[in-house]
């Protein structure tokens, strides 16, 4: 239970400690010497909490990269399946020459040969690709050497992503900025953060809930527009800044982050949408022409009924699921008892578009971590859900080790059917968890201590205008069961000041 002097948001309170709240991480501390005592102090050294989850991101994610070097020393270039039954495949470096950039060519503009006639990724990306290439041009050698020299590039540009991914979430709560630790101690951000490049959109929304979470509402649209050119899911999180806008009729801010967005998103994508059209569709032509794959449930459907699902049937199945799961979030963010938290709704969305897509990569993983990190910051259960990862993320390896050997060694396609209702299980479970706290309040850890929404900006502690059945009643304050004065939620800044000064 919080102490009275907690049960107040200002900016002067003192830092929220984990181990004094959670279970599992005042247990996990006995490594470091056991929970934060009663009488200690932080801060006043150089070893902030922001940079000790910097720190500790950086050290995971250099670990991740050890966790490759099988595939970095030989199996990346010495049969297929030893890729696969070490776990450390990655596209980085098969991409290298298979898409040109060994050659000089430049993404977009020049035609591939085989199958893929143009880059398959947004704009952003290529950019992150084709930077890195220029990078490692002045290595020489033979093949290996270069693709080797790529990937070590490449992973290095990603690290930066990954630090800088750790301190806007840190950030983002003012006070639990120990929350961040979610995502810097978290196995499949480790395991992922190479397979791919989704690490610079994964960043860039960060930044951009950060600045959102400061009342900058143009710069997070800015972000949130080169999000959405590195990868398509950050576009989604326009959605809750929407139904939590018109919930508190904040709709010129609403307005300054949809422009920024659009600005952004328009400066990266026209010059190229302009003098190369055909190369800058392809990412979206790619992604409806793709057949149904990897780590979906439409994969389990297939393989039990041995039914080949039409490519633009599943595409209109998947838009509906998607369309009333989307529906069912926006009833939940206008109905609930009280405004939802951002990060609540945002992980929501994310986690729908994931759950119902045609294809489930390893690395996406990579969008939700964050975003769980701030919606539901409970260690037991992040790590019930990163466990259900992880074993994702062994399955996908066994299998394709077990389709490309000879021998068929590995994980046959009942175990690998199981590893995906693993991972489909584990994120319905965070998600189950999350709408439980939208509905009990007093149940969501960060409102315990009478909190609003620390990542919401101009929404934390605005009032309601707009909701629907139970939600336009007075809200019943989270954290009645707290001693102290009793703290209303939706009243401006300014008057829970004047109350904490009384």
């Amino acid at each position: 239970m919080p102490s009275p002097q907690e049960t107040h948001v200002h900016p002067d309170l003192p830092v929220v400690p984990p181990t004094r709240r959670d279970e599992v991480a005042a247990a996990g501390s006995e490594l470091i010497g056991g929970p934060f005592g009663r009488w200690a102090r932080s801060g006043g050294g150089p070893l902030t909490p922001v940079r000790v989850v910097a720190l500790v991101a950086i050290g995971m994610f250099a670990l991740g990269m050890v966790q490759k070097l099988p595939c970095y020393n030989w199996a990346w270039f010495r049969g297929t399946s030893s890729q696969y039954t070490h776990a450390c495949y990655s596209d980085i470096p098969h991409l290298f020459l298979a898409r040109g950039f060994a050659d000089g060519l430049i993404p977009y503009f020049d035609r591939l040969g085989g199958d893929m006639e143009y880059l398959e990724y947004p704009i952003l990306t290529g950019l992150f690709m084709q930077v890195a290439a220029w990078i490692t041009g002045p290595f020489g050698g033979d093949v290996q050497s270069r693709e080797q020299a790529y990937w070590m590039v490449n992973a290095g540009m990603l690290m930066v992503c990954a630090a800088v991914l750790a301190v806007c979430v840190a950030r983002t709560h003012r006070r639990r900025p120990w929350d961040a630790l979610l995502v810097a101690l978290a196995p499949a951000l480790a395991l992922t953060a190479t397979i791919n490049w989704d690490l610079l959109a994964v960043a860039l929304t960060a930044a951009a809930m950060l600045m959102w979470s400061r009342g900058r509402a143009f710069a997070c649209g800015l972000l949130l527009g080169l999000a959405t050119a590195a990868k398509f899911y950050p576009f989604l999180l326009l959605g809750p800044l929407f139904l939590l806008c018109w919930r508190a009729w904040r709709w010129r801010q609403f307005g300054a982050a949809l422009l920024g967005t659009a600005a952004s998103w328009l400066a990266v994508n026209l010059p190229v949408m302009v003098m190369a059209p055909e190369g800058w569709k392809k990412f979206y032509s790619f992604s409806q022409e793709r057949r149904i794959d990897f780590g979906s449930f439409w994969l389990i459907i297939t393989q039990r009924t041995g039914v080949d699902i039409d490519v633009e049937a599943v595409n209109t199945y998947a838009i509906l699921l998607m369309v009333l799961a989307c529906a069912g979030i926006a009833a939940l963010a206008l109905a609930a008892p009280r405004r939802p938290r951002f990060a609540q709704l945002a992980f929501l969305v994310v986690a729908a578009f994931i759950l119902t897509n045609k294809v489930y990569s390893p690395q996406y993983v990579l969008w939700l971590i964050p975003l769980a990190a701030l919606a539901r910051p409970r260690w037991r259960d992040f790590l019930i859900w990163q466990g259900c990862e992880v074993m994702y993320f062994l399955g996908i390896w066994m299998y394709l080790a077990y389709t490309s050997s000879g021998n068929k060694q590995g994980l046959p396609t009942e175990g690998y059917q199981f590893a995906i209702v693993l991972h489909l299980v584990g994120t319905l479970f965070l998600c189950a968890m999350v709408v439980r706290d939208i509905l009990l309040p007093e149940r969501d850890p960060v409102r315990r201590d009478g909190s609003d929404d620390p990542s919401g900006g101009v929404l934390d502690g605005a009032e309601d205008v707009f909701a629907l059945g139970r939600g336009a009643h007075p809200p019943q304050h989270a954290a009645h069961a707290v001693e102290g004065p009793r703290v209303e939620w939706g009243v401006g800044r300014d008057v829970r000041r004047d109350a904490v000064r009384d």
